[in-house]
């Protein structure tokens, strides 16, 4: 019979997997308690950094419908819960991991899809939704430039035929 504590235990993480778009699973050995603040604090409001034990957790994660975690869950594992932006998410733990050698991405789970660390790493390069969705408003309104200009520019074109055709019938017509 499981001890109260670890079915409630059980209960939080499976929820976070629930409520997650994306978890990154990390170990953390080395990493003092003011570094996981500091991690904590870089990765913001996006996500949630949480120490868990690895029974616990494949637990939690199979009653949330992820079975691609488990060869990940062995040794001293904290796991990223990202409930905002993955791609900002994934750039916090791969610059926080940068500065701090101790922290080692080992994968994750992206709406249900395994991730290995190089793949959170290729996220952790693409830029931000924000600034994704800026250029492709840039890009529309660049083509919707171009469609104005290409509809403004037929009218005086044929403005400018009309006028010359006239001129030659005139020019025609003035040398009979």
């Amino acid at each position: 019979m499981a001890s109260p504590d670890k079915v409630v235990a059980v209960e939080e993480i499976t929820d976070k997997f629930r409520n997650s778009n994306a978890a990154v699973v990390t170990a953390y050995t080395g990493l003092t308690v003011a570094q996981i603040k500091d991690l904590r604090r870089s990765l913001g409001d996006n996500a949630q950094y949480r120490v868990v034990k690895n029974t616990l957790t494949k637990i939690a994660a199979h009653e949330a419908g992820i079975s691609v975690l488990d060869e990940h869950l062995q040794g001293s594992t904290a796991v990223a819960f990202v409930t905002g932006d993955p791609v900002e998410a994934a750039k916090g733990l791969r610059d926080f991991a940068k500065e701090n050698q101790n922290l080692v991405i080992k994968g994750g789970v992206f709406e249900g899809k395994a991730l290995s660390a190089d793949d959170i790493k290729k996220l952790a390069d693409l830029e931000s939704r924000e600034v994704l969705l800026s250029k492709l408003a840039g890009a529309m309104k660049g083509k919707q430039s171009q469609a104005a200009s290409v509809f403004q520019a037929l009218p005086s074109k044929l403005v400018r035929t009309v006028d010359a055709l006239r001129a030659q019938q005139a020019e025609q017509g003035g040398a009979e």
